[in-house]
């Protein structure tokens, strides 16, 4: 069938009863029936102040009950939800807006300022809409609650189409941020496709889909301990949230408090978890470790994690926790899904990087033979199938990384790796400078750009370094042209740019070893750095 989430939506919110919860933020509990009527209220209200079908709505919030309640307003509105990273200052924030023409913005009020700086830039913004107090929000804005508290609360009984699209920006390898056009109908499909690799019964049908989530899907309770404008948090929150379950979101929600997590896990009877990687994964077992009888973790039934490395020998120590628990390390991208798999439970455990492939997926060489397995060869990992249309005003990106390869069309994010005998995938890395700091993506040329702005900075390269913490560390190596130190750049980077793109460290050298051509030679800087880590160990 032609599947549209705001169809799916709308049958669950006939379906579900008031026992159904569908948001869970602390103390403030949100029932099926009520998400329903509130999130019809929000989308008729956007359509009644001449908000058209297919604009887009973008979400500058961290996570909280309004950011999904809204997404599913936006689908039943036929809008485009366009994620946007809360840590963004405001060159960022206009290109986001500007870029992906966001014709609604939703923002919590903790952000107001920095919307008001950028507002005047975004003529094409017809409507802000403040989360917070009623008598704060500015005469420029629509408060949140005023327009999910009145109206009609019933179906919007309109026609949509599984072409209705939402957004994910993505940093990817290069340049700026760009725009993921995923439609409803491909990004279902994917999921679809995954059931089937899993052995686990696919509907056919709506009436398939909601006995399903009348069976099992209601009782899911998720916390996604990552952010929702990120695509881990986001596509498993939708994933819950389709299927009729409950997105559990954590009050302190500026920093990773694992102590409100287990508790939460404990109080609500949270069955899931999103993660990224170790940089999540170590301390939540560091707190099970250090309180083995505080918390019972009986309900937590699975932890998903994407994006950066999820060690054995954490997961080996989350088990012994929860012995009951399926770690899911999931091999993806924000422009394709399913690129491979690893699951780890009990009885057995799987070797950090390594995946099982996804059956829509192979491995190709540069000049597109298909790697085979056991060969030692490298390749890049491509996902046929259900894919995203492309990127968003970019057809050149679009064409690089979206392409057609012996007459079947693949996303290609740029990720290698080697197949083994057996099959599997051990991924190597992406093929790029590209820095992953806990989930986030760090340009260099970018923070090298902001460095070099520094009247006191002659030159400056940017490179990644393993981090216990972070996964890899932004890490700079500058050359003076005046008086500085390091405490003062990193200082003059945070107010130029998001927090998670200062480096973490900054070390100085007369000469960048640049080549003729002004080409870095990041091999010899990233080296030079590690003797200076080396010397300080």
């Amino acid at each position: 069938m032609d599947w549209n989430l705001g169809n799916i939506l709308d049958e669950l919110g006939l379906a579900l009863g008031s026992d159904d919860l569908a948001l869970i933020h602390g103390d403030r509990v949100i029932s099926w029936p009520e998400m329903t009527i509130r999130s019809n209220r929000m989308a008729r209200a956007l359509l009644e102040r001449g908000v058209d079908y297919g604009d887009k709505a973008g979400f500058y919030l961290r996570n909280q009950p309004e950011y999904m309640e809204g997404v599913a307003a936006c689908f039943k509105a036929r809008l485009v939800p366009v994620n946007v990273n809360y840590r963004y200052l405001d060159d960022e924030l206009y290109y986001i807006f500007d870029n992906s023409d966001s014709a609604v913005v939703f923002y919590d009020a903790e952000f107001r300022d920095n919307v008001a700086r950028v507002r005047p830039r975004l003529p094409k913004v017809k409507i802000w809409i403040e989360i917070g107090e009623a008598d704060e929000t500015p005469n420029w804005a629509v408060n949140y609650e005023d327009l999910v508290s009145e109206g009609d609360g019933s179906p919007l009984n309109i026609e949509r189409s599984g072409d209705d699209m939402f957004f994910l920006y993505t940093g990817g390898t290069t340049g700026m941020p760009k725009g993921v056009m995923w439609t409803q109908a491909v990004w279902h499909e994917a999921g679809l496709e995954a059931l089937a690799e899993s052995g686990l019964p696919v509907p056919e049908t709506m009436a398939d889909h909601i006995s399903s989530a009348l069976e099992t899907g209601r009782l899911a309770r998720q916390i996604p301990a990552c952010p929702l404008m990120h695509g881990t948090g986001f596509f498993t929150a939708l994933g819950t949230m389709v299927n009729g379950g409950c997105v559990v979101t954590l009050q302190n929600n500026k920093s990773l408090d694992v102590e409100e997590i287990w508790t939460t896990v404990q109080n609500r009877g949270v069955t899931k978890m999103a993660i990224v990687g170790d940089a999540f994964a170590k301390p939540l077992l560091l707190e099970l470790d250090e309180n083995p009888e505080k918390y019972d973790v009986s309900s937590m039934q699975a932890i998903v994690s994407s994006g950066v490395m999820w060690s054995m020998e954490v997961k080996k120590g989350l088990i012994r926790h929860m012995p009951q628990v399926a770690l899911m390390d999931s091999f993806g991208a924000s422009e394709a899904i399913g690129f491979g798999a690893s699951v780890t439970t009990a009885e057995g455990v799987s070797q950090t990087s390594k995946f099982q492939i996804g059956g829509n997926c192979k491995v190709f060489t540069e000049d597109d033979r298909e790697v085979q397995p056991g060969s030692g060869e490298r390749g890049f990992i491509a996902r046929g199938g259900a894919v995203p249309l492309g990127y968003y005003k970019d057809k050149a990106k679009t064409d690089s990384t979206f392409r057609v390869i012996n007459g079947a069309r693949y996303a290609i994010p740029g990720d290698w790796c080697t197949v083994e005998s057996d099959g599997t995938l051990t991924l190597i890395g992406r093929g790029s400078n590209c820095i992953n700091t806990a989930g986030e993506k760090v340009f260099p040329e970018e923070v090298e750009e902001a460095l070099k702005e520094h009247s006191n900075v002659k030159d400056a390269l940017v490179i990644g370094l393993p981090d216990e913490k972070w996964g890899s560390a932004v890490t700079a190596v500058v050359s003076l042209d005046g008086e500085t130190d390091e405490a003062n750049l990193k200082t003059f980077v945070r107010n130029k740019l998001a927090a998670y793109k200062s480096p973490k460290r900054i070390f100085f050298k007369d000469d960048l070893n640049r080549a003729a051509n002004g080409k870095a030679d990041y091999k010899s800087i990233t080296a030079f750095a590690v003797d200076q880590l080396q010397a300080e160990a």
